[in-house]
Parts: C-alpha cells; structure tokens; sequence
C-alpha cells in the first residue's frame, strides 16, 4: 500500500520492552470520469496499521503526520466483547516492511 500518515504515530512497550506502533494510514483511490461524463470523487480508505520491533523502533524515531509511505504486510483480523457483551471486530495491516517516500529535508 501506499498512503499517508493520518496522524502522529501511537507507540506502546510490550513485553521485554518491545516496542509496537500503531499508524493510522490513509489510502486514496483516485477519481476519474466515465466515458458518458459521470465524475466518480476520490476515494479515501482509513487503515490500522500495526509495526513491530524494529519496525516499530524506525517509525518513532521518523515517522510523522502527513508521511507517504509504502508499507507490505499482511491483513490480521481480531475481535473483542465490548463492555456490552457484543463482540465486535476489526481488521489490522501487520506491516512487515516499509519504505519512506515522504523526502527529508538536506541539513549543512
């Protein structure tokens, strides 16, 4: 996937001190017209995407609001009983490899 950081980076420590990230990652699809002139808008999906270890170590260090990235991983699906007794579900990207594409200013 390739999108842009939604806001800052959520960072939490885990057993032994491991460090997980959690981002929230826009994705666009961009609009275009039909041939008989109809305008379909853009479309932006929200993800949750999870990073790990020393994913997780780059990602508080660099990563910010507003970053393009590429990320690869794998979709996780979970659920939990909400404090009503329901159970209710959710879908996670577990990133296993990332790339920034946002460029960083050169420092002198």
């Amino acid at each position: 996937m390739i999108g842009n950081v939604g806001k800052e980076p959520e960072i939490r420590y885990v057993e032994q001190g491991q460090p997980v990230a959690r981002l929230s990652f826009a994705t666009t699809e961009r609009g275009y017209t039909l041939q008989n002139g109809t305008q379909v808008p853009d479309r932006t999906e929200w993800h949750s995407v999870i990073c790990w270890h020393k994913l997780a170590e780059i990602v508080e260090r660099y990563v910010h609001k507003g970053d393009k990235l590429y990320i690869e991983g794998r979709i996780h699906y979970a659920s939990y009983d909400d404090k009503q007794g329901k159970r209710q579900y959710y879908t996670e990207i577990w990133a296993d490899n990332m790339e920034m594409l946002t460029p960083r200013p050169q420092t002198t």
